[in-house]
């Protein structure tokens, strides 16, 4: 049976037969196909097999929370009810994390609990620093927003996209750019 390397070297340990890649190509192509007729969507083969409502239950976030495959999740993250968080994110909560329900937390955004500053700047003779993030209900992240440690952001709040918040913001408000800056508070989506 013919093998094909995979992963590494000529020294790899990883050999997989052509009928198992075969297989597997075969898998993706009907998966792709399955979800382009159904959803009008072309994703990665991980999206195509894991399901991101059953990823939220098994990382203990509420009811009917999604989270995509291509997100990384360090430390306690707690996330409410019908949140969705998009791909390629970074909820890093080392220092504790809490999104609430209702959030659209969009691709690309970055939150976190910790910065290493003090520490390289010291040569390692400094901690790291620590302190939580708290995002509201009825938050809406924008695409490649980054979110600093210690920050909190209050319901019903909108913070645009490529936004870097690095002080909290009220609720009900709308902030954006870079540092994120305060554009509205007018009770922005209030009930």
């Amino acid at each position: 049976m013919e093998e094909k390397k995979i992963l590494g070297d000529e020294n790899s340990w990883l050999k997989v037969s052509a009928q198992r890649i075969d297989e597997l190509r075969r898998l993706y192509e009907s998966l792709r196909e399955e979800m382009q007729k159904k959803w009008n969507r072309d994703l990665p083969l991980e999206e195509l097999l894991f399901d991101r409502w059953e990823r939220a239950v098994r990382l203990g976030f509420g009811k009917g929370t999604s989270i995509y495959h291509s997100s990384y999740v360090y430390g306690d993250v707690k996330v409410g009810e019908h949140t969705w968080i998009g791909p390629l994110t970074i909820l890093d909560g080392t220092g504790g994390l809490e999104i609430g329900s209702y959030c659209s937390i969009s691709a690309g955004v970055q939150i976190y609990t910790h910065d290493t500053i003090k520490w390289a700047v010291t040569g390692g003779n400094a901690p790291y620093e620590y302190a939580p993030v708290r995002i509201g209900d009825r938050c809406y992240i924008g695409p490649n927003t980054v979110i600093s440690k210690g920050v909190k952001i209050g319901s019903g709040s909108v913070v645009g996209a490529n936004s870097v918040v690095l002080s909290d913001i009220p609720a009900r408000s709308k902030a954006l750019g870079c540092p994120a800056r305060l554009v509205s508070n007018d009770n922005f989506g209030s009930e």
